[in-house]
């Protein structure tokens, strides 16, 4: 009965005895003080998880056991059939921050009494427990207490609902927004991996309804990778991680799917772990993907790596070598070992690095995306090779340079094929030019020589002709006068016959000297009577010799002749008498020297003047003669120049030069 003073009558009674379990020490202060303060149900004992549960419920053989579902150790749902095992008419209530049907039907069909939201205010919590008590319930025990009823008078025990409230609402479900239309599986569980909260996403990824996963261990669906889930618990719990992260395949799918598990904590103000948000993401098609790409990739790094005619690696970003394939072994001699690591500079010539030209091109193929050329690389043992280059810049996805990628081909057999090929169309242009020269010089050959012919024949024809008809009316003078003509000019005809002859067997190298030591005195001098008895008329007498101090030459003296004759004739022919000859010797050679008085060589003539056919003027002579006169110098292992004149001699000098006789061969 209750006094008129508003205090609470207290009337003797044995109150049902309860254990309450959580694994928040302050959820646990707040809930064990309001039952005391309540008087209606006697706290007999409390624990932190689902082990201490079991224990507790068989020491004490409580009336009530409240019992929280996320725990560390063993959650509320797989400790329930422990407790009631070890404690049959104990009313397991379950308390927990959800309101998912199936969590309530998952806690019943494990022998639960009921299920009691930890949104229920604080105030009303003993009153649902005693509901969940038989209408004939005995409070059983070891210790006969004291009973007594207790009736709250609102005025002496007003609800308190601030601090304590606050404490519990922390601990309720902290995402409460429907996400049933997510596309993303998602789930809640317990701190041991059992399910209390699951949307269709996650249903339909894992091939079931959305209420047959709750209260089901989701290591079961990891197809035998539960280990994975315990390691991923434990960083949460124990080592405080925020996010974890696991894969696996999906063991009850109607196909085999792969998924990414992302876990993370739920925790209270103080930083403890109440629950576990699990999202889960079908991965599959991301996977296949990327290991199709990761197949494409080593297959291409196969094929990178098989390649040995091309040297195919990767510079980082400065120029340093980050890759190297068989055909870069191959062809520039290093190992993968050896070079990875160094600067690519390495494979230049010392005047390409002095010339920073690697780093040129570096510059220009981040310029332009590409850079190539041809030129001379190294190998390691130092010998060139003529390299085919292309280096191209690299870029991420994110458009970041990562580096650069460069071919490098060994084009120095191509290079020689084609300098071969080169040379041959050089080779074969060079003969067209010489047959087209030959062919011009056999042109005017015969139009020289059919010059040089006509004169003397018409002169040997029409000779001939006239003493044949006229003898008997010809003078006697006048058939000696004819008759010294045809002299003259079968003369003639003979040197251009020798000549000829001459020039030929100089260009079919058939050329036979007969070297002897002989006087170069006699031998000028033999020229000079050979053009004075063939060229009178010609200025042949003013031909004047120094002759001193005679020298001893080693010579074929008919070919020698030939060839002072030759030089004598040009002088008389092309310049002016008087000529003048002189013969010495300096350094070993002999040196005949013919200067005529007149303008000497025209500077246009000079650079074909010892060509044969070169006339000159172009209308007398064969042109043969210096160009015979030189050469049969040169078989005597001497040689024919032109000194040019000075003002006070413009003429100019023509010098044969013939070796000495060596001493004691005289």
């Amino acid at each position: 009965m209750a006094g008129t003073n508003g205090h609470t009558r207290r009337v003797p009674r044995e109150l049902p005895t309860i254990v309450v379990i959580d694994d928040s020490t302050e959820v646990r202060a707040v809930i064990t003080a309001r039952l005391r303060l309540s008087g209606l149900l006697e706290v007999v004992g409390e624990g932190g998880d689902g082990t201490e549960a079991v224990g507790l419920a068989f020491q004490h053989q409580p009336s009530l056991l409240l019992l929280d579902l996320s725990m560390p150790v063993m959650d509320g749902l797989e400790a329930l059939p422990g407790i009631l095992a070890v404690s049959p008419a104990t009313q397991v209530v379950v308390y927990s921050g959800f309101d998912e049907g199936g969590l309530a039907q998952s806690a019943e069909e494990l022998g639960a009494a009921g299920f009691i939201e930890k949104s229920l205010p604080i105030d009303r919590l003993a009153g649902e427990l005693l509901a969940k008590l038989p209408e004939h319930h005995v409070v059983p025990g070891p210790r006969a207490r004291p009973a007594m009823t207790v009736v709250a008078d609102p005025a002496a025990h007003p609800p308190i609902r601030g601090r304590d409230q606050q404490v519990l609402d922390e601990h309720l479900e902290r995402f409460r927004e429907v996400f049933e239309q997510a596309a993303i599986g998602m789930a809640t569980m317990t701190l041991t991996g059992s399910i209390v909260r699951a949307n269709r996403a996650l249903s339909d990824l894992m091939g079931c309804k959305p209420h047959e996963l709750v209260g089901l261990d989701y290591g079961r669906l990891t197809s035998g990778r539960g280990d994975l889930l315990d390691a991923a618990l434990f960083d949460i719990t124990r080592m405080s991680a925020d996010i974890v992260h696991l894969e696996h395949d999906v063991s009850d799918a109607s196909e085999k799917r792969k998924v990414l598990a992302t876990l993370a904590p739920v925790r209270d103000s103080r930083g403890q772990a109440l629950y576990v948000f699990l999202q889960v993401q079908d991965i599959t098609q991301q996977r296949a993907a990327e290991e199709e790409l990761r197949r494409s990739e080593e297959r291409f790094r196969l094929l990178v790596e098989a390649v040995r005619d091309y040297a195919i690696f990767m510079l980082d970003p400065h120029g340093h070598v980050a890759s190297w394939n068989a055909g870069a072994e191959r062809i520039k001699g290093y190992s993968a070992t050896e070079i990875i690591g160094q600067h690519f500079r390495v494979f230049y010539p010392q005047e390409k690095r002095d010339e920073q030209h690697p780093e040129f091109e570096l510059q220009q193929a981040l310029r332009t995306g590409q850079y190539g050329e041809e030129g001379w690389r190294l190998r390691k043992d130092g010998t060139r090779f003529w390299a085919n280059v292309l280096i191209t810049a690299v870029f991420n996805e994110m458009g970041e340079h990562i580096g650069f990628a460069k071919v490098t081909r060994d084009m120095t057999e191509a290079r020689r094929v084609t300098e071969q090929r080169e040379a041959a169309a050089a080779a074969v242009a060079a003969a067209n030019e010489q047959l087209q020269r030959a062919a011009e010089e056999q042109r005017q050959f015969l139009a020289v020589t059919a010059h040089e012919l006509r004169t003397p024949a018409s002169v040997l024809g029409g000779t001939a002709d006239t003493l044949s008809r006229h003898w008997s009316e010809l003078s006697a003078d006048d058939r000696t006068r004819l008759l010294h003509s045809m002299s003259s000019s079968a003369v003639r005809l003979q040197r251009l016959v020798t000549d000829l002859l001459t020039t030929s067997r100089l260009d079919a190298d058939s050329l036979r000297l007969r070297p002897a030591p002989t006087s170069l005195a006699v031998l000028v001098a033999t020229a000079i009577e050979t053009v004075r008895s063939t060229r009178e008329g010609a200025g042949a007498g003013a031909v004047t010799a120094h002759l001193e101090p005679d020298v001893q030459v080693l010579a074929d003296p008919g070919r020698l002749v030939q060839a002072i004759e030759n030089l004598i004739g040009n002088a008389l022919h092309h310049g002016a008498p008087p000529v003048e000859i002189r013969i010495g010797s300096a350094r070993g050679v002999a040196r005949v020297e013919v200067t005529d008085a007149g303008d000497g060589v025209p500077s246009e003539v000079l650079k074909r003047l010892f060509q044969r056919f070169s006339t000159g003027d172009g209308a007398r002579g064969t042109g043969l003669g210096l160009y015979i006169a030189r050469e049969l110098a040169r078989a005597h292992d001497g040689d024919v120049v032109y000194e040019p004149g000075t003002p006070d001699q413009p003429a100019g000098t023509f010098v044969l030069t013939v070796p000495l006789v060596p001493d004691g061969d005289t």
